[in-house]
């Protein structure tokens, strides 16, 4: 995998030095809703630790124990990510908000948490921007949301949902943070970190259906399998593609498997040629198809009558 990580990289850097002053503001403004900010940049940062990771372990090459290479590894730390969301990032911004509640506690000197949610929008804001750019480079004029469930590398918009999350979530605390301030609400700011909270669940529950659907194995888009049918078809050979069967190993890998029925007087030899002319063809129109397994099928007595 030679992609261009950048938004990866871009919100790893900006969640650290955002975590680091949000806890520092939240510490000494007495702020929950600033600490559940921290928390979030805190689990934004360890998840871009384990997305690089996966990348990292998925690129390795294929070996005796896996034939087909170790992509899904991506799969997994993308799963195990989304899980990092709902339990780390949102179940405890909304115990801190329901705590802040029970006990609700006056803001010190607010001053300081504006200029740290000031900093943090734009450093987060920023990471947003490159990740959408990096999105729509690989989704071109196809629409939002059907990119994010055609996308088959989970890397591209779990980086785009965390940052539209932490985008979201800095402008709910500012909002109900002036609020507080000027009306002298202090319940609010457990309630701006419940909030938090349940966009970062929201986030996390899309990002584990869709990192789970992966996980599970997803095969080519059916407008793929007919072309792929008519282009095995051309060949002399071919009677006919029964079943098409697929799976996306990485990314930038799919293993396909066609069963075929071939003419029925054609000995081994011309079987052999044939299965290797159509694996040719497809491979060449197909760059993804890193395995192309093809399974000759005898003709049903029914259909040679």
């Amino acid at each position: 995998m030679t992609k261009n990580h950048a938004s990866i990289y871009s919100a790893l850097v900006a969640d650290v030095l955002i975590a680091i002053v949000k806890f520092i503001a939240g510490a000494r403004t007495n702020s929950s809703s600033m600490i559940s900010e921290g928390i979030h940049s805190l689990v934004d940062t360890i998840n871009q630790i384990l997305l690089l990771y996966g990348l990292k372990r998925s690129a390795r090459p294929p070996d005796k124990y896996r034939p087909f290479g170790y992509g899904k590894e991506l799969y997994f730390w993308s799963f195990i990510v989304s899980i990092l969301i709902f339990g780390l990032g949102g179940g405890l911004s909304i115990y801190q908000g329901i705590i802040h509640i029970q006990k609700v506690e006056p803001l010190i000197d607010p001053m300081l948490n504006y200029i740290v949610l000031g900093f943090s929008f734009i450093f987060d804001g920023g990471s947003f921007v490159i990740a959408i750019r990096e999105f729509n480079k690989t989704r071109g004029s196809t629409g939002f949301w059907k990119a994010v469930i055609n996308s088959k590398d989970p890397s591209s918009f779990l980086v785009l949902f965390e940052d539209g999350a932490a985008v979201l979530g800095l402008i709910t605390v500012f909002v109900l943070m002036l609020i507080n301030h000027a009306f002298n609400m202090p319940f609010l700011d457990g309630v701006a970190s419940i909030l938090v909270g349940l966009l970062l669940v929201f986030a996390s529950l899309i990002l584990a259906r869709e990192s789970r659907s992966l996980l599970m194995g997803e095969g080519i888009a059916p407008e793929t399998q007919r072309k792929i049918k008519e282009l095995t078809e051309r060949d002399p050979a071919v009677i006919k593609v029964g079943n098409i069967l697929s799976t996306y190993e990485s990314p930038d890998e799919i293993v396909l498997m066609l069963m075929v029925y071939f003419k029925a007087d054609l000995d081994t030899e011309g079987i052999t040629d044939a299965i290797e002319r159509v694996r040719k063809a497809i491979k060449q129109e197909y760059t993804l198809v890193g395995f192309v397994i093809i399974q000759p099928q005898a003709m049903p007595l029914m259909e040679k009558k």
